[in-house]
């Protein structure tokens, strides 16, 4: 299967109009592994086309034999479709803004994506949706988990935090780990660890190697940097007000390993040779789409891994995916199933838009949307924001 996922490489520099000159030159300091989609106006940085390539490998593996994720739904107990849970967490995607451009990042995000950030307004329009949510008389919900890019960039980042704190709620922040070295946010493990913030944070790998191939050079050396920083702060020491957990995805067309057993070899690794500490370990599979999609069309491995996925699909992970128990807040205040629906523009199937709008009824009435990629968190042990889901 061939596809074009180079463009013509005639786009012109993006400027950066929106951010301070000093903000500019901390964003574009970061580690770089590749340039995003949206930056070099490629094809593939439309969802669409996205959506496309997935739909045209061939394949007939899993329970069914069709590629179709729906039918396999259906023929694993889910006749009607995936139906949500109840709502646990409120996802919140504040912009795509990053200081990194990781080779494997579905968001596509990097330090040229300067417009996809969410302002003031829908920052409150989330928090609006939080009260309306925990009034509820069927309110399950206890966490908020803060994505992007690189969260802490957004302006609005710390007020959104306290004031998710200041409600009772669980805070995740999703941490590159680098941002953290950056000498305007070099306060932050301490600010955390003020508030009880969890801090969820990518590492591909506990050696150098294996991050800097996927992340870019120099990434792994101010990864640890910052874990030293955040054991510093009372982070990895089994506080559960301090709780610091690693994010892994694979390095390559593989998926996650188990995650028990990864989490002892990192624990082990990672003390042994740098003396730092953690809490728990995430293992991820790599979704087939944006910036990963681009590099597995790139080698051929497009339809060995979608293969993968299938001959690996588990019926045992869907009760525990994300689409679940989670709704998924856009940087301009859209909502989504999950982050992943949300890359792919694939709005939720209830009578609103937008999180000012939000009704916890409407959204637990509905069927969630579902399509191919959706395998990559059905394969193996599961794949969600929290990890392995059986």
């Amino acid at each position: 299967m061939s596809f074009d996922a180079t463009g013509d490489g005639s786009a012109q520099p993006i400027s950066l109009p929106v951010l301070s000159a000093e903000l500019v030159a901390d964003v574009q300091d970061g580690p770089k592994r590749t340039t995003s989609l949206y930056g070099r106006r490629t094809p593939l940085a439309e969802p669409d086309v996205q959506l496309a390539a997935l739909d045209a490998v061939p394949l007939a593996l899993g329970p069914t034999g069709t590629g179709s994720f729906h039918a396999d739904l259906a023929a694993s107990g889910w006749p009607g479709g995936l139906r949500p849970a109840p709502l646990e967490i409120v996802q919140v995607n504040v912009g795509k803004l990053c200081n990194m451009t990781c080779r494997h990042c579905h968001v596509d995000s990097g330090p040229d994506r300067t417009t996809e950030n969410m302002d003031r307004e829908a920052v409150d329009a989330c928090l609006g949706a939080i009260d309306r949510i925990l009034a509820h008389p069927d309110c399950a919900l206890h966490t908020v988990d803060l994505t992007g890019g690189a969260p802490e960039l957004n302006p609005h980042f710390e007020y959104l935090v306290d004031e998710c704190v200041a409600r009772g709620l669980h805070v995740i922040d999703r941490c590159n780990l680098t941002i953290l070295t950056v000498r305007r946010y070099r306060h932050l493990p301490e600010w955390f660890a003020e508030r009880g913030v969890e801090v969820a944070c990518s590492l591909p790998h506990y050696r150098e190697l294996g991050t800097d191939a996927q992340r870019g050079e120099g990434t792994y050396a101010k990864s640890l940097k910052a874990l030293r920083a955040l054991n510093d702060a009372g982070y990895g020491q089994s506080d559960p007000e301090r709780v610091l957990t690693l994010v892994t995805n694979p390095v390559g067309s593989f998926l996650a390993g188990n995650q028990a057993s990864l989490e002892d070899e990192w624990k082990a690794a990672l003390a042994r040779n740098h003396g730092v500490s953690f809490d728990r370990l995430l293992a991820l599979n790599n979704m087939p789409m944006s910036r990963y999609l681009e590099w597995l069309i790139e080698k051929g491995q497009l339809e060995t891994y979608m293969e993968r996925l299938l001959g690996a699909f588990n019926p045992g992970a869907i009760d525990g995916v994300m689409c679940r128990n989670t709704v998924s807040v856009g940087w301009d205040g859209r909502v989504y199933d999950c982050d992943f629906n949300q890359q792919l523009e694939m709005d939720a199937a209830v009578p609103f838009e937008h999180v000012a709008d939000f009704d916890l009824d409407a959204w637990q009435a509905r069927a969630v949307r579902t399509a191919r990629h959706c395998y990559g968190c059905t394969a193996g042990a599961g794949s969600s924001c929290g990890g392995a889901t059986a």
